[in-house]
């Protein structure tokens, strides 16, 4: 029966997908694998502080029609070197929009910092520093006349996969986490007076068949992957974070490459127009993924704002005649151009004092003829090794290794200490943050572009050379970039110590010093958008820890990584002392690995993900869907596990991870205690479901705080410390995870000193999404179990709350 299910879906995809329809197979609209018609689009209301709204409206309502559809898409500009480009109306005085990469700093550009990628700030679980990092980036897109950052955040992909390419752009794979961290970025970006673009809208977990691309054997269209995900996983994981993001003030959300239940996320209406602006009430512009828009009326009436690159394809003059000969209303338009020019507005680009659009990005930033402009500020350097710092994760360290004592002589091994022999601009798909060194037999790359498939013989397990960032729309090319060998021989000529380094040691050992205080290893594990990441694990670099290890009684190891990295096999190696995980710390990378090591700051960081021990963990979201049998023209990825991802996964399963999800040491230690719950709200006032009105976000009732609770965390160590409390909840419902994070607070307490961490509860955070009733409800007159401690498995805290 579900087969037959399966080919009704797909059947009627491909008829409507001909008329440009979106797929209807049968009017229950929680059945699996198709996505209901959701019409008319809704119009911008203003509501959530959109005052902005009003101008908008004034100004579209001078635009001759033309002008209102060149507003909906990208034009060819040789002169620019933006991302996309909306042309100006002059005579209006809208400069146009130039829209630009990515989430980690400028792309494609000179004299722009390379800051923390979304990964590393994940593991940093802080707050702050996800909106003072945002909002320095954002300064970064104004200065060179950018209007839209795309990114941060980047909330999708939510990590589903192991093996997916663009895990590492994103906070978490835990969508309260992602969310909350997400929320900051989008304000800080955009009281920086630059347009948030938050992506990708929705189910983007994997870069294999995320666009469509031809059978060379019998020239038959194989469409891209469908992500076929049920309601109530939709609503309680994948949407979690753009929620958060839409609450926040989001002005942009950019629709993914996939489709979504059999209906292309571009022009998917249930996605679209039921989903984000009905249900989240958002008020901004959807704009297409590049090349991510295939039919043309009916995306603009399933809720498609803006198309990117080029608009001329499906709209254009098209859209333009489409209203004339009475295709789609002028109307519709209107609302459309409102939007945009809403966030314009809603962003300060009305500010007369901007610098002109695209004014620091030139069409080939490496021509030294064109004009520089420096975006840095130079108040931003103690900001870039903060957040380079914290996004460490320390997950074992015995025998006193760390923090180094002194040391008279260290030696260092692994290719990844070392800058890359060369520096790339890494400007586009093509390139990795410096440094790509394609005739590595450990990164055998093939280019890609943003329209192709998986790319069979892109094998990047790791490169030759230091890793501050991944690859892609991520990239960035930063004026310096520290290394870890750079940094670690600065300081030991300060200090007088002997250094020994090997970049290149493989399977010898000859030249390791066993009379070495300590062995340093450095080893990366890559990734990229527009391909998966091949594994979880590299044997070249597992051979080189455990043959250091061999001959060197205290072998410190650290992993700069783009996603999971499993280490069983050497993680309980006698000899391998302490593992840190590095992550990707942007430019500051060597230095902020150098004050770790020797103590200069405790590392603060844990874990955004689980490690586990082997693959077969995962189960079946280990590696990305492949295309075979009946569906091989339309690929199909069921999310079967709904919610129950990661630890969530691992908890029911009985799963034993090598490192939980939330784990973390530092150079201290703390304990937990004093545990107090505090009702904010009277419980015989609470209903089942909210009552409020739409506002971005949802009902305005389900960001109200039902409860705050509390804890006491002492530092029983000698070492001044960060310690992030997280606070789990389990929802008293079958079928739901064991616990599952609601809250997080990260506090830095001195020696023998204790300081009170504080959660709020909001009814969201309680609630479960009603399939039936379409709605969020409360569990009215049940108990909640509350626990807080360091991580999703050491919850030394625990009590009920009872609404």
């Amino acid at each position: 029966m579900p087969q037959l299910k399966r080919l009704l879906v797909t059947a009627g995809f491909l008829i409507n997908f001909v008329a440009g329809q979106d797929t209807v197979v049968h009017q229950d609209t929680h059945f699996y694998g198709q996505s209901p018609p959701i019409y008319p689009s809704p119009e911008i209301s203003g509501t959530g502080g959109w005052n902005e709204f009003s101008k908008a409206q004034a100004l579209v309502l001078q635009m001759t029609l033309e002008e209102k559809t060149s507003l909906t898409g990208g034009y060819p500009n040789e002169t620019s070197g933006c991302g996309g480009n909306i042309p100006a109306i002059a005579r209006l005085g809208f400069p146009g929009m130039c829209l630009q990469d990515g989430p980690n700093g400028v792309r494609a550009a000179d004299f722009v910092n390379g800051y923390p990628s979304g990964i590393h700030v994940g593991a940093s679980w802080n707050k702050t520093l996800a909106y003072s990092q945002s909002h320095a980036i954002g300064g970064e897109f104004r200065r060179k006349g950018a209007t839209v950052a795309l990114g941060p955040p980047v909330l999708g992909p939510l990590g589903r996969i192991a093996l997916g390419g663009r895990n590492w752009e994103t906070y978490s794979n835990d969508p309260y986490l992602t969310g909350a961290l997400g929320a900051e970025a989008v304000k800080g970006v955009q009281d920086n007076g630059v347009i948030s673009c938050t992506k990708h809208f929705v189910g983007n977990e994997q870069e294999m068949h995320r666009n469509p691309r031809v059978d060379p054997d019998t020239n038959t269209t194989i469409e891209a992957s469908s992500s076929n995900i049920d309601d109530r996983t939709m609503h309680e994981h994948y949407m979690w974070p753009f929620a958060d993001a839409v609450h926040a003030g989001t002005a942009s959300i950019m629709c993914a490459y996939e489709r979504l239940n059999n209906s292309y996320s571009c022009h998917n209406s249930k996605l679209l127009n039921g989903l984000l602006k009905t249900e989240l009430g958002f008020q901004g512009f959807v704009v297409s993924d590049w090349f991510a828009q295939h039919t043309g009326i009916a995306s603009a009436t399933a809720g498609l704002d803006m198309v990117m690159p080029y608009g001329y394809e499906f709209w254009g003059d098209n859209l333009t005649e489409a209203v004339r000969n009475g295709s789609i209303s002028e109307g519709h338009i209107n609302n459309m151009a409102t939007r945009i020019m809403a966030a314009w507005y809603f962003s300060h680009q009305d500010d007369k004092s901007l610098p002109p659009v695209g004014v620091g990005l030139t069409a080939n930033f490496e021509d030294r003829r064109a004009p520089t402009i420096d975006a840095r500020d130079p108040n931003d350097a103690g900001l870039l090794m903060e957040g380079a710092i914290q996004g460490h994760v320390l997950v074992k360290n015995v025998k006193n290794s760390l923090p180094l004592k002194a040391p008279r002589m260290l030696s260092i091994y692994g290719y990844d200490a070392k800058l890359p022999d060369k520096s790339f601009s890494s400007g586009g798909y093509n390139g990795w943050a410096l440094g790509l060194q394609s005739q590595n037999y450990r990164s055998i790359v093939c280019g890609f572009g943003p329209i192709g498939g998986q790319c069979p013989a892109f094998e990047p397990i790791a490169i030759n050379g230091t890793m501050i960032g991944g690859g892609g729309s991520g990239a960035v090319t930063p004026v310096y970039m520290s290394s870890p060998f750079d940094a670690l021989e600065k300081r030991a000529r300060r200090e007088g110590t002997q250094l020994f380094w090997d970049f290149n040691t493989e399977n010898a050992t000859s030249n390791i010093n066993s009379n070495s205080d300590a062995c340093l290893v450095f080893l990366n594990a890559a990734s990229s958008e527009g391909v998966d990441r091949p594994s979880v694990r590299d044997s070249f670099s597992d051979s080189l820890v455990k043959n250091i290890a061999a001959d060197c009684d205290n072998t410190i190891v650290t992993i700069h990584n783009a996603g999971v990295r499993l280490v069983d096999e050497w993680i309980e190696h006698p000899n391998v002392t302490a593992v840190i995980f590095a992550h990707l710390p942007g430019q500051d990378s060597g230095e902020a690995i150098t004050k770790i090591l020797y103590g200069d700051v405790s590392p603060s960081g844990k874990l955004p993900y689980s490690v586990p021990r082997n693959e077969s963990d995962y189960g079946p979201v280990y590696a990305p869907v492949t295309h075979s049998g009946w569906d091989r023209y339309f690929p199909q990825d069921d999310f079967k596990e709904g919610v129950f991802t990661d630890y969530r996964a691992f908890d029911r399963e009985g799963i034993d991870p090598r490192f939980e999800f939330g784990f973390g040491l530092t150079y201290t230690t703390f304990e937990y205690s004093n545990l107090k719950i505090e009702n904010t709200v009277d419980s015989s006032t609470l209903t089942s479901y909210p009552m409020g009105p739409i506002i971005p976000g949802g009902h305005s009732d389900l960001w109200d705080t039902i409860a705050t609770v509390t804890a006491d965390v002492t530092n029983t160590g000698s070492v001044e410390a960060a310690e992030i409390a997280q606070l789990y909840v389990g929802i008293p419902m079958q079928d739901q995870p064991i616990r599952q994070l609601r809250g997080f607070d990260k506090v830095t307490v001195p020696p023998e000193e204790t300081r009170t961490v504080e959660f709020k509860l909001r009814r969201r955070d309680l609630s479960t999404w009603d399939v039936h009733g379409q709605n969020w409800r409360l569990l009215v007159g049940s108990d909640y179990p509350v626990y807080v401690g360091a991580s999703s498995r050491n919850l030394k805290l625990s009590a009920n709350l009872s609404l």
